[in-house]
């Protein structure tokens, strides 16, 4: 069954902010504590709504994927590791809920996510991932993102990924 992303709704906040804490504390029992350890406030999920750009993927009559596009680039993004191109995407904030992961919605999140760009008329996808064993930097190269990059920000090693639209 294909992970259909759909604009996430105001309502939505609580539960994505439960299954944003739920991945995180999934990370911290498996790979320990880190930058992804983090609890996720429900306010901060219903300011993000609000903001849009935010997707989700239902499935059983729950939320069990989630992510971001924006145009905006995300604090962490040095755009001089990037492909110089006119209009890039940003994929923020990814997560599957614990109870959905291994299932493929990751994956197919990851081809609705790019339909949605072209349909944007997007040139490229640009995110970022933890260079650590909690990060999903394995994920997105096996979902066809291009490595252009491996950094320290604020003392967090992440690498960078990209996905050529066109």
């Amino acid at each position: 069954m294909s992970s259909r992303l759909d604009p996430a709704l105001p309502g939505d906040f609580v539960e994505l902010a439960r299954l944003r804490t739920a991945v995180a504390d999934r990370l911290t029992l498996d790979f320990g504590p880190g930058h992804w350890s983090s609890p996720v406030s429900e306010a901060s999920q219903a300011r993000v709504i609000q903001q849009g750009g935010v997707f989700v993927a239902r499935r059983r009559g729950r939320i069990a994927a989630t992510l971001r596009l924006a145009t905006k680039k995300p604090w962490a993004i040095d755009p001089a590791y990037f492909t110089t191109v006119s209009r890039p995407l940003y994929l923020t904030d990814m997560a599957v809920a614990p109870d959905f992961q291994r299932l493929g919605i990751g994956r197919e999140c990851m081809t609705e996510a790019a339909r949605l760009a072209r349909q944007w008329d997007a040139d490229v996808i640009r995110l970022d991932a933890y260079d650590a064993p909690a990060g999903a930097g394995p994920f997105y190269a096996k979902c066809g993102l291009r490595e252009v990059g491996r950094v320290v920000y604020r003392r967090t090693p992440l690498i960078y990924y990209e996905l050529k639209l066109r």
